[in-house]
Parts: C-alpha cells; structure tokens; sequence
C-alpha cells in the first residue's frame, strides 16, 4: 500500500506531533510519503525521522497542483491523505485523480483562527468549503467526529483515530526541586506542583486555571502552579495573578524543550481548554501517572473517567477547577491511585501501536468501500421506536447494528428515529426523522433490505396510530423492491378485530421472515392467522449486549453518589396506572430487603423521562439508605450497573434481559403480558402481577429470588437461538438460499 501525506510544512503541537510519529511507524509497514508546502523545521525534522519527504513550495496553485498530481500518477499510490487547510484545498482538486481522498480534523476548523479574522475569512472559509468535498474523514477522538455529524457531515464516512504515545520510554528526572527551581518555581519538598502545557492563547483559557488555583491556593497553600508555554496572552495572565495575589506561587516558565522532565516533576496535570479533539497534554501527562483535572471537553471524557482517575468541570468553571485542585491537594493517596488507574487505562488505549494499528485498518477499509462505489442498491433500513431515549430500544437497535455490521462490514445503514441527530451521533450510521415520509421513501429506493424490530411494535393497546405506522413502511419497503424482515420481535397484543385483519393480510403478503422473541409471540401470530413468512422463534436481540468495563460502571456509580462496591437490590420500575397504589408495597419490600439481607436498595431509571418521577416516588420517605440513578447511561453501562446487583426488581422488560444476561436472580412486576412471557421462556417464576402486588407477595419472592446463586445458564440456549436472528437477515440481505 502506498498512502500519500499533504500537509503545509508549517504545523506545530499536537498536529506536527501525530502526524510526524505516525509516518515514521507507517513507513515500517507501508509506503507513507510525505508533502509539505513549504520547507522548514517540519519537513527537516520529518526527513531527520527517516520519513520520505518532498517539497512542493511556490504560491502558484494551479501550477502546484499539476506537478502534484503527476507526481501521484508516476508514484502507483493509492490513497491521499490531507492534514490541515492548505492541504485540504488541494486535497479537493484531486479528487480528480480517481483515488480516494481522506483529511484527518485535528481541531475544530471554525476555532482554528479564532483571534484572527482576516484569516477566518480566507483560510478558514477556503478550508471550511474544501472539508465538504472530501470523500472520507477522520476525526482525532470521538468527540471530534460527534462535531462533524452535528454539522451536517454522512456518520457513514467518518472514521476516529486517537493521538497515540509511546508509554515505555520514559526519561528519569534526577532532582525534581532543582529541575522546578531552575524553571523560576517557587518550590519546597512538600509543595503540591500543578502544571499544564498550552499555548497561552484564548482558546486554552488559561485565566480559568489562574483564578481555579488562586480559589484553591487559600486553604492550600502547598500548591504551586508551572505553566510550559508562550503566547500572546502571557502579560494578561501574569498580571491577573498578581491581581489574585498568586504571582510569587505561579511560574510562568515559557516553552520548555523536554516534556518529559516537565511531566514528571508535577503532581497534577491540567487542561482549561474551550476546545479540543483529543490533546496529547493529557496522554503525555498520564505516561508518568498523573492525576487530570480537565474541562469536559472535546475527547477528553473518553479518557478522563470522573472522579474515577482524575476530575472534569464545565469549560470556564474556575469555581469548580479550584474545588478538585484542593481534594487532590491535601490527599496524595488519591493522587497516587488516580494517577495510576490514568496510567493504566491510557497506555492500554491510546498507544501509538494502536493508533497506527487503526491507521491501517482505515485505509483498508477506505480501498475497499472506494472499490464498491458503482453499487446502486445496497444497505439496509431499520425501522422501530428509535429516538425515545429508551435504554431496551436502544439496546435492540445497538445489537441490531453489530450483527448488520459482522453480515457486512460495509453495509450502509440507516435507521428511522425521533431524535436522527442522536441516532447518527450514538451509533454512527445515518438517520431520517420517522415521519420524514419524503426521505425514507426515497432512501427505500436504494437499499436491500427492511428491518421492523425489535420491541412489540405491532400491538394495538398502547396506540392504533403507531400499528398502521409500522405496518403502512413494510408496505412500501416491500413496493420499493426491498427483502423485509420482523426482528427478534414481539408480538401483541392486537385486541381490535380490524386490526388483527390488517396485520394478518400486511404480513402474509409483504413480509419475508419473521423472528420472534418468545414463544407468546408465536401463537398471537397463529391465532392471527400469519402463515406466509418464514417465522422463526429466537430470542430478544438485547440479550447479546455485555457490560461496559469496570472503570465506566465506576464512573456511572460514583456521578450518581453510589459506592461501587456494595450489596444492592434494584427496583427497576415505571409509571403505569395502578402503580402509585402499589407503592407502599413496593417501600416495604425495600426495607424488608435492607433489614433482613442487608442489601441497600438502588432505583434504577431505565427510561430517561418516565422512569425517574417513578422511582423518586417509589424513594420518597424510604426508612433506610437508599441510592437513585436517575440518569440512564448507554444500554452497556446499565448493564454494568445491574451486573453488581445481588438480585433485581424489576417492571421494565430489558432491566429483566440485561439482569438475566448477567446471570442476576430476577423478580417482576408484570404490568404487561411480555414481562411474564420472558420470565417463563428462560424458566424463571417468581414474578407478581401488578394488580395483585402486595408486601407479602412482593418479600417473598425477593426473599426466593436472594436464595439464588447467580447463573446465566438459564439464557445460554437464548443466545443461541438469538443467532437465528442475523443468519436469517444474512440469508435475505445476500441472496443466500
């Protein structure tokens, strides 16, 4: 594979930094030639690497152009790859070559000159315009590409790449008083250094970090602040210091030329800025185990776990700043044991190995789906209650994308949702909005398959509308030529005589296959009178999902004021009619757990806007300790919550299946058919109907359930048969059988 690399030549920081260490581990695997645009101490230190470089300077862009692209043709290369403003205009132009044509977005292009609006208005609309003719695009972190989908750029042609460090070569520091002394510090042996590394420019905010130690400084007087940079902001700074009365505990030390012994003479790293992509401040800073404290920006929650191995505020939150530099301070046990969870977790993730081994994945999969361009009907529409905000939906449509994408790692994918920008932030495919009947009727035209799932979509009590929705698109997906499929779904029920009729005649004629979740399901279709499609008893596509790591359920706990380690029982539960009578019942079934098994009871918010009016109710006045968590996270981190619990409670039917995946001993509250069906189809039979629900009932089955021993076996044969699910979309999407 031969890639090559534009770039102006005049680029500095994390910029120069990335590209500059990926193109020498590149070269040890592939051809990664760079382009600079001018000659300098980037194109010299490039050639100093071992790194193929050629220069291409003058300011004549039509004559440049033309000599680039000749040199590309007489080259072989297969791929162009273009980093920052200069490059991304020529970039642009060609794309006349025939080759596929990346950008990487270090930083946020509309920020890129703030301060300097002569240059905002050339270089940065030039650039601006030249982002949007780019074939593909690779955002440095996550939170880089979420602010290119939220401006409009296809989820589908994004890809994220993480600044990756070396973590082995460290360098030793022999004297850390003397190192700080000679910098201009005002240091002791017991000082606590605080330091951050940045341009002192506007967009880092480095008055924040000023006036957040100025805050803390005065009940710890300990802390020292050492700021490596320069900039045009200096005078203000230290002239705001002196108005704080922190000048003689701040040194300003200008740039610094090792950052090694700079990092590792520091106590606590930190970051102020406005913006950011993934900044390479904080993985440097980790290699020597440093605790963060960092505004919530950009990428910088993919690797600050909250109160986990450092702290996050709000941008601009000096108040906040000052109160996490003071618990820092005055605890070096919690500076050791963040520093080192940092460590661990950054070196495990972001290592320059695994950056160049993402590099090269992305090139393969950019020469690949450059390769499929002249396809004209190809993808797949998934249609169900998507956009709600509802962890079990949520849930099913993140494990139907993963088995679209093991069928096809290149499938396009487009989902209807009440919420697109969320769905094509959360899951990185594209979204229509669900009423948008213009768009997805049009999208229809062009895709393979139709997916209706999961859930219980078709059912009459909750809404007749909602049932001639989902039955009026599997018509037309099926009058668009599409293979239309029923996923892992439930079915019911349908109480209307009129509607069975319809739903009957609607998927005798237009749907190809069916899977269902439980056997429930399969004699409502019977009784029906469904007979075309080729149905199938499976299982729920949620049950597939696993628990996110150990460091994000941590996080998940302690933002919710939970000790991580405990013994909990869960109240899952809702709002239905009928529920407020119940729960005094549901009161005395927590306190007869904390009392007489010793387990503390969590309510757990499933669904982010009824669930949590529900619990808080179920909790007010509760005699005994007790936690909420109110604010549902992605469907992993609730089922690493549930996963700790000793036992779970549960009305919601994925509290049950995430629970049940994880092997935790259930109880439920049946409110509806399908919770009781899911209970009896993995064998399990303490549950109580909520008209029926009292304390007595409600303690004993807790008590039964607490007498379990953990055991995932009861949904190991589910998983299996949750297969049939994929291969029966494999089979319809790829024309097998």
């Amino acid at each position: 594979m031969k890639v090559i690399h534009l770039i102006s030549g005049g680029d500095t920081g994390g910029a120069k930094t990335h590209v500059l260490s990926l193109l020498q581990k590149l070269n040890e695997q592939i051809t990664a030639q760079l382009v600079c645009f001018r000659e300098g101490d980037f194109a010299q230190e490039a050639r100093d690497l071992g790194i193929p470089t050629e220069i291409f300077g003058g300011n004549n862009l039509l004559r440049t152009y033309r000599a680039l692209r000749k040199f590309i043709q007489a080259g072989g290369y297969d791929v162009i790859h273009c980093h920052g403003a200069r490059a991304n205009l020529m970039g642009s132009l060609l794309r006349a070559t025939g080759l596929p044509v990346v950008t990487t977005v270090h930083s946020d292009y509309r920020l890129d000159y703030m301060g300097r609006p002569l240059g905002r208005l050339t270089y940065g609309t030039v650039n601006t315009i030249a982002l949007r003719l780019f074939d593909y695009r690779i955002g440095v972190s996550d939170a880089m590409v979420d602010l290119l989908i939220s401006r409009g750029f296809n989820p589908q042609n994004l890809y994220t790449i993480y600044n990756g460090l070396v973590f082995d070569a460290k360098r030793t520091l022999p004297d850390r008083l003397a190192y700080l002394r000679g910098l201009g510090a005002h240091v002791e042996a017991d000082s606590v250094v605080v330091g951050i590394a940045a341009r002192l420019n506007p967009v880092k905010d480095i008055s924040t970090l000023v006036r957040g130690f100025a805050a803390a400084a005065k009940d710890h007087p300990q802390l020292r602040l050492v700021v490596a940079g320069d900039g045009p902001e200096r005078q203000a700074l230290e002239a705001l210091a002196k108005e704080l009365g922190v000048a003689e505990k701040i040194c300003f030390a200008g740039w610094i030329e090792e950052m090694d012994d700079f990092y590792q003479a520091l106590d606590i790293n930190t970051l102020t800025s406005l913006s950011e992509t993934f900044p390479y401040a904080l993985t440097e800073g980790a290699r020597y185990a440093l605790p963060t404290v960092s505004s919530r920006v950009g990428g910088v929650p993919y690797l600050i776990d909250h109160a986990v191995n450092g702290y996050l505020f709000p941008a601009g939150d000096w108040a906040a700043l000052g109160k996490w530099l003071g618990v820092l301070a005055e605890d070096p046990a919690l500076r050791k044991r963040m520093g080192q969870k940092l460590l661990e977790k950054a070196s495990e993730k972001y290592s320059l190995e695994k950056t160049v081994e993402t590099q090269l994945a992305i090139y393969r999969d950019i020469l690949r789906r450059h390769s499929r361009t002249h396809r004209k009907r190809e993808g797949v529409l998934i249609c169900g209650s998507y956009g709600r905000e509802n962890a079990g939906d949520d849930a099913i449509l993140h494990a139907i994308i993963r088995e679209m994408r093991e069928i096809d790692p290149y499938m396009p994918i487009t989902v209807l949702s009440r919420q697109p920008m969320r769905t094509k932030l959360t899951y990185r495919v594209d979204a229509i909005y669900t009423f948008h009947f213009f768009q997805w009727n049009r999208r229809m035209r062009h895709t393979k398959l139709y997916i209706s799932g999961g859930g219980s979509l078709i059912q009459d009590v909750t809404s007749r509308r909602s049932l001639w929705y989902y039955l009026y698109n599997i018509r037309q997906a099926k009058r668009h030529h599409n293979k239309v499929m029923m996923y892992g779904c439930g079915i019911g029920p349908v109480i209307r005589q009129q509607h069975r009729r319809l739903a009957a005649k609607t998927m005798n004629r237009y749907v190809d296959a069916i899977t269902l979740r439980e056997p429930d399901s399969l004699a409502e279709l019977r009784s029906m009178g469904v007979e075309n499609p080729d149905t199938r008893l499976s299982a729920d596509p949620a049950l597939t999902l696993s628990p996110a790591d150990d460091v994000l359920v941590d996080s998940t706990f302690l933002s919710h004021g939970v000790p991580p380690q405990g013994e909990y029982i869960c109240f899952a539960l809702r709002n239905w009619p009928g529920f407020d009578e119940k729960l005094p019942a549901i009161r005395a079934a927590a306190v007869h757990a904390y009392e007489q098994l010793g387990l503390t009871p969590v309510f757990l918010a499933v669904e982010k806007f009824q669930d949590p009016s529900a619990i808080q109710r179920a909790a007010e006045g509760l005699s005994v300790p007790h936690y909420l968590i109110t604010k549902p996270e992605d469907p992993a981190a609730i089922i690493g919550v549930l996963a700790r619990m000793r036992l779970v409670v549960s009305m919601r039917l994925h509290a049950l299946i995430f629970a049940a995946g994880q092997g935790v001993p259930l109880v439920g509250i049946v409110y509806d058919p399908k919770v009781s069906a899911f209970l009896k189809y993995i064998g399990q039979d303490l549950f109580v109907e909520l008209q029926d629900l009292d304390a007595g009932k409600l303690c004993s089955a807790i008590d039964q359930a607490a007498a379990r021993e953990r055991d995932a076996g009861a949904v190991r044969s589910l998983l299996e048969k949750e297969h049939i699910n994929q291969d029966i979309a494999r089979r319809l999407y790829c024309g097998e059988g």
